[in-house]
């Protein structure tokens, strides 16, 4: 869409034109803190209540924004000289012009495109129909929980009708008037309605009134089903007035339910569910990989979308069995002292509290069962009313101890506990059950998450069951890991904020128009292929490369839609390539016949191939894999024969030496061959393909030979290789372990596996560290090669690094306690230093981190 359409298409008028009367809008941009790459970048200057984007717009203009939409009458910092060669349309509203703009840019999307919408579940509901529709959609879904008047948009700006097949977005509102508006954005032509609970009620008059503009959703002209659970009286008597096309599920024999679900626990962690359609339809069994009842009732959601689809049971039930938690939604963890976590950290209204208390009263475990609870929001009730409502849910799921957390929740509830103790015996109350509730439960209160912690002993939670129930904005995730029991000592933070930002900086180095691959092969460098996956889906990079068909068929299974190319593909994989929309590399006639063999015969139909096009890798001086100079020909007759069937997607080559200067002139000559191999080649193919070669390092010393296409590797996760300004990338991973215990040894005393480290000198303190070479802490770390940071000091490694642990010495740290963390490497720690340290590459030590030690991903 270009620039010069905004001002009719949003109703504004032009205050200044960009310099390039061609410019294009390619990405929108609300953050000047996250501007990305500024080419195409389109800055909302969106105003709240303690917000005013038109502040930010010098900031945005700093890092390279060109095109801006401001408010009519705003007043901007600094004359529009200010802002030379910028583009600026004013609008009545620019939150409505970020609207109108996304609802513009649906309409150039012929595909499906579904809503999901109701008072809990949608984003859970949103990311399990991702995973369960992946193998057979590319899909554009809504990041996070985007699902707010800014959130949606964003969304749906996303969507690509050259690249995606389905789009799935879920839509929130609080208040009459909101839906219409994400309406018009989504333009549904299906949907799914989860739950009708508490959430939002105070923007409402009534319940009724809320259920009625949720279901605005689905009133387009172009919408065809909508999915629900028809156990919900109101909902289906509502979809029924409206005369919605309907498709319910019942697991209590609902009326005119065209599912029906019978489900039975398969024990602690599984839900057999048997399905009928209608009263005599086939039947199907499954299997569900949770027994907490918000799941259950989450997956038949999905489980309904995916039985009218037509989907085989046997391929539903594989599908089922892969699904993975959504964070933060009822995860089940061990706890220390003998107690056991439910941890719904999530956000709290009175019908999540009520599922999450249900999972509550279904443990088996003896003991107390604890309820951790914040205030409670979104409840559409008041004080005293909103808590004895709180009281008769936690009585009636057993529970015998409430910490409440917060001004409102405290305040209200100690004064009823007031009322009830100054009633005489034959006396009445309004709110007789919580009086019942208050007789029984142990309560105790603290106005906020930083009190109760201050005070907190996990001794005394020893043998509970606990649920930690709280809105977002009470942090309660600090309260789950002082609970939480360490199950392995090590952990591997990985920053995504310092991976955005370090993909930002590659992209500012490249040249209009340059496409960019990101390497996510081998675990995505340790850091954890899905998630960092999933984040450069939502930052818009081209493509994605993976070493073997196996990791591809791993993220297209978890929901990734990008193109993946394969560097390794393996001739008995070659079926699986195609049915995942993976695009291998070929580097060898004797590959590239193979691949050719796989296909159905020349006059057969090519249509379902077209989706599978390949990468030729040439070898121009790295002398590993690809076709010589001398092959080139006979390539190019062999590519022309069968261009019809076999799309060539990219020509590659891989550098030898992009990052040493000593060997500039080679890596010129490399690309010099490059350069007259893919020629020949394209002119024997007819049309021009995506050329690429450069590596991390390459990018930012070669600039000349970026090509169509650049790869990124080991750049993306904070490590330099080019040997120019390594302060300019973020440090994206920093390991950490714990320590386990402490020892003051005599001088003399030996340490560890073959008395290879031996205390010198006087008496020193030496600390075992949970971790060891099946971490991936490398073993050439042993005496003194390595090192680690306690309470900012270095301590050198004692001894050999064992399979699980390995000990350092603390002598000059005297603050060094058993518990303590340990820094492996880090910021303060860096991963070049430590491969230094032992003669290797900072690559090796990221990748070696072992699968067993879990990652932790952050974002300010």
């Amino acid at each position: 869409m270009l620039f010069a359409d905004l001002p009719a298409l949003l109703r504004g008028h032009l205050l200044q034109a960009p310099a390039d009367p061609a410019a294009a809008v390619r990405h929108l941009l609300l953050d000047s803190r996250r501007a990305g790459p500024p080419a195409g970048a389109l800055f909302f200057a969106l105003r709240g209540p303690s917000h005013d984007g038109h502040r930010y717009l010098p900031q945005a203009y700093a890092q390279g924004v060109r095109l801006f939409v401001v408010a009519d009458g705003a007043t901007l910092p600094g004359s529009l000289a200010a802002y030379p060669g910028a583009g600026i349309v004013a609008v009545p509203s620019p939150l409505g012009a970020l609207q109108a703009l996304a609802a513009a840019h649906r309409q150039q999307f012929g595909g499906p495109v579904w809503a999901i919408t109701g008072s809990n579940g949608k984003t859970i509901v949103k990311e399990w129909l991702a995973q369960l529709l992946g193998p057979d959609e590319v899909i554009c879904r809504s990041p996070r929980s985007y699902n707010s008047q800014v959130g949606v948009p964003l969304s749906v700006w996303e969507l690509s009708p050259e690249r995606h097949t389905l789009g799935l977005f879920e839509a929130g509102i609080s208040e009459v008037g909101e839906m219409a508006k994400l309406a018009a954005i989504i333009q549904p032509t299906e949907g799914i309605f989860t739950t009708l609970g508490t959430a939002h009620d105070a923007g409402f008059a009534s319940e009724a009134e809320k259920l009625r503009e949720k279901l605005r959703l689905f009133e387009g002209p172009g919408f065809r089903r909508l999915y629900y659970c028809a156990d919900q009286g109101p909902v289906r008597e509502a979809v029924a007035a409206l005369g919605l096309p309907g498709f319910g599920w019942t697991r209590h024999d609902a009326p005119g339910a065209a599912l029906r679900f019978r489900v039975a626990p398969t024990g602690a962690d599984g839900t057999a569910v048997k399905a009928r359609a209608g009263e005599l339809g086939p039947r199907a069994d499954f299997v569900l990989p949770f027994a907490d009842e918000p799941s259950v009732e989450n997956a038949l959601h999905c489980l309904a979308v995916l039985l009218a689809r037509g989907v085989a049971p046997a391929e539903i039930q594989r599908r089922l069995a892969r699904l993975q938690p959504v964070a933060m939604r009822l995860e089940m963890k061990q706890g220390r002292h003998d107690s056991y976590l439910l941890d719904d950290t999530y956000n709290n209204d009175l019908a999540g509290l009520a599922l999450a208390l249900a999972a509550l009263g279904r443990q088996a475990r003896p003991g107390r069962r604890t309820l951790i609870l914040s205030d409670v929001l979104e409840s559409g009730l008041t004080g005293p009313a909103l808590y004895a409502r709180v009281g008769a849910l936690a009585q009636a799921h057993g529970v015998t101890r409430l910490v409440g957390i917060g001004p409102e929740i405290s305040a209200e509830m100690n004064e009823l506990k007031v009322k009830r103790e100054k009633l005489k015996p034959n006396e009445t109350e309004e709110l007789p059950t919580l009086l019942t509730f208050n007789s029984q439960l142990l309560t105790e209160f603290y106005p906020t998450t930083e009190a109760f912690l201050a005070q907190f002993n996990p001794a005394d939670f020893a043998h509970e069951t606990i649920l930690v129930k709280g809105a977002r904005r009470f942090g309660f995730e600090r309260i789950v890991a002082a609970l939480q029991a360490q199950q392995h000592g090590t952990v591997l933070e990985v920053n995504l904020d310092a991976l955005a930002h370090n993909l930002q900086h590659f992209r500012q180095q490249l040249r209009p128009g340059t496409k960019l691959m990101v390497m996510v092969k081998a675990f995505a460098y340790g850091a954890g292929s899905y998630e960092v996956a999933s984040l450069l889906e939502f930052q818009r990079a081209d493509y994605l490369a993976v070493a073997y068909a196996d990791e591809g068929i791993a993220l297209r299974e978890a929901g990734i839609g990008l193109p993946i190319m394969v560097m390794n593909p393996a001739p008995d994989a070659f079926e699986l390539l195609r049915r995942h929309r993976l695009e291998p590399e070929i580097y060898s006639f004797e590959i590239l016949e193979a691949y050719l063999a796989t296909f159905p015969a020349a006059d057969a139909p090519t249509h379902s191939f077209t989706n599978s096009p390949i990468h030729i890798k040439l070898d121009t001086g790295m002398r590993r894999l690809g076709f010589e100079e001398a092959d080139v020909p006979a390539l190019g007759a062999l590519l022309r024969q069968h261009r019809a069937r076999l799309p060539v997607a990219g020509i590659m080559t891989h550098m030898a030496a992009a990052d040493d200067p000593a060997h500039d002139d080679f890596t010129r000559q490399q690309l010099a061959a490059f350069g007259r191999m893919a020629g020949a080649l394209e002119e024997a193919l007819g049309h021009p393909v995506l050329k690429h070669a450069l590596n991390s390092a390459g990018i930012r010393r070669f600039p000349e030979a970026h090509f169509d296409m650049v790869r990124l590797g080991i750049g993306l996760y904070g490590v330099d290789a080019s040997g120019m300004d390594a302060s300019a990338l973020r440090p994206v991973s920093t390991l950490r372990t714990t320590i386990s215990q402490i020892k003051t040894l005599p001088a003399g005393a030996t340490v560890g596996y073959g008395r290879r480290g031996t205390a010198t000198g006087a008496d020193r303190r030496i600390a075992t560290l949970a971790i060891g070479y099946a971490d991936g802490y490398d073993r050439r770390f042993s005496n003194g090669a390595g090192v680690v940071l306690v309470h900012g000091q270095r301590a050198p490694v004692v001894g050999s690094v064992a399979m699980d642990m390995c000990m350092v010495d603390v002598t000059d740290i005297p603050a060094a306690r058993a518990g303590d963390v340990a820094v492996v490497f880090g910021a303060e720690l860096p991963l070049p230093l430590l491969a230094a340290r032992i003669g290797t590459i900072a690559y090796e030590l990221l990748t070696n981190v072992s699968e067993r030690v879990k990652r932790v991903f952050v974002s300010e």
